[in-house]
């Protein structure tokens, strides 16, 4: 019964965490080559606005997967599930890199670019503010990764 709570447990793990990797991905492979052909207050207003909802909505998931990839390590290594335990222990600490980095980087980038696009004042630096994002987005995309990951092999050696 232990082992098939910690699979659903690390199954809704990714779930939630392949929100957040999606959507740095999709940023990472597609979004920032088109910022890089707009200009700075185009590429401010859309970053603004996908801010301003991005970190209204976002924070669910991403707790989410935080919660349950914790859950799924205590519950394994409850469990004697020492393999899992680590893979899920794996899994959090990417993901608490992730909100480092989130946190000391990408989230000043936020609120500044949200701010900018609701006054609609575009700030002299808004071309390296989206650069100072951009700088992170990889070692961001790499960390998710690894968290998937390392959650689908909790559910298989669970």
């Amino acid at each position: 019964m232990l082992t098939t709570a910690i699979q659903i447990i690390a199954i809704a793990s990714v779930l939630a965490n392949a929100v957040v990797y999606g959507t740095d991905a999709c940023f990472a492979l597609i979004t920032r080559s088109v910022y890089d052909k707009l200009d700075d207050r185009t590429v401010t207003i859309s970053a603004g606005w996908g801010h301003y909802y991005g970190d209204r909505r976002m924070p669910i998931v991403g707790i989410g997967g935080v919660v349950t990839a914790v859950a799924a390590t205590i519950l394994a290594a409850v469990g004697g599930h020492a393999s899992a335990a680590i893979a899920a222990g794996i899994a959090v600490v990417a993901l608490v890199s992730w909100l480092g980095i989130y946190v000391r980087v990408a989230k000043p980038v936020n609120t500044e670019q949200t701010a900018a696009a609701q006054s609609g004042i575009i700030p002299p630096n808004a071309r390296a503010l989206q650069e100072k994002w951009n700088s992170v987005i990889a070692g961001r995309v790499a960390l998710q990764f690894i968290a998937v990951a390392a959650l689908c092999a909790t559910i298989a050696l669970a």
